[in-house]
């Protein structure tokens, strides 16, 4: 067995540190608990919702100055409606089902949560099932709908700055209205 070299563990360790860093911030969050993701499904608490829109925010400014400014490459994957709304379904109603998705679900697993062993065990059960359809998939579903690589500001046929700064006064704005309905 080969030694690991220091550029091949930082490519192990970087994602493993973000990894652990995301998920203590999920369960900080509160979103790993099950009667907060509960409460989410049920229209009842907003923290997930809260949490996402703020990771959104976030991550959009940080991802835009990454590519305007450091000149980080952006590899957009092409617009598939059939699989776009295939996966939303089947990830809702495993949502839904199991009360946990794959973030969360990992993160209450650390946390303790036995339960989340059998949502684990199903993400990887349904990543072999996928693995194992992906051919039969990528000649039906995959190409039903295929917009080609598109993004916001290609479709509203605006300036990249300008969209980035309104969907983040947007969405700033609905943390605010969703924030001071729950007080």
């Amino acid at each position: 067995m080969r030694a690991l070299s220091a550029k091949n563990a930082s490519k192990i360790g970087q994602p493993v540190l973000f990894g652990l860093m995301f998920g203590f911030l999920l369960q900080k969050g509160g979103v790993a608990k099950y009667h907060v993701l509960e409460g989410q499904l049920l229209l009842r608490d907003y923290t997930v919702l809260k949490v996402m829109l703020s990771a959104i925010v976030v991550g959009m400014i940080g991802v835009y100055f990454l590519h305007e400014r450091v000149g980080t490459k952006l590899h957009l994957k092409p617009t598939k409606l059939g699989a776009n709304m295939l996966g939303g379904l089947i990830f809702g109603v495993g949502f839904a089902l199991a009360g946990y998705c794959p973030g969360t679900g990992a993160a209450a697993l650390g946390q303790g949560d036995l339960p989340a062993i059998i949502v684990m065990l199903g993400l990887v059960v349904g990543s072999y099932g996928y693995a194992e359809l992906s051919r039969f998939l990528k000649n039906t579903v995959e190409t039903w709908g295929d917009l080609g690589k598109r993004t916001l500001p290609s479709v509203l046929g605006m300036k990249t700055s300008t969209t980035v700064a309104a969907v983040a006064v947007l969405l700033s704005g609905a943390l605010f209205i969703i924030h001071s309905m729950q007080q």
